[in-house]
């Protein structure tokens, strides 16, 4: 399993993204190393397909199932939806939720 959270400097809200994405993890017992990914300016945000800071990736797919229809590529920072109304990251139940996925995608 390949885990990258990807943001750019000075983001505020990369920080807890990190957090929760390593309780989660620990939760879940997955022992994976997390992949941080400095993205430095609009082509490596165009290359990565990074939608804006904080974004965590689960073998290259986004935790936001919504993510891949976006195209707004760029260094900006991010709002998620999450069931606890809009955060700057992830809740613990969309990364759940996507390794879940994952899980479930390796096994067929």
């Amino acid at each position: 399993m390949k885990i990258e959270l990807l943001y750019f400097e000075g983001c505020p809200t990369h920080e807890q993204a990190e957090k929760i994405l390593r309780e989660v993890l620990e939760e879940e017992g997955i022992d994976v190393e997390i992949e941080l990914i400095l993205v430095e300016d609009e082509g490596k945000a165009e290359e990565l397909k990074f939608v804006g800071s904080p974004t965590i990736k689960i073998n290259g797919k986004d935790v936001d199932p919504k993510a891949g229809q976006r195209k707004d590529y760029g260094l900006t920072c991010r709002m998620y939806l999450t069931d606890e109304g809009a955060k700057g990251w992830p809740s613990k139940n969309m990364i759940k939720k996507a390794l879940e996925e994952t899980k479930i995608t390796t096994l067929k």
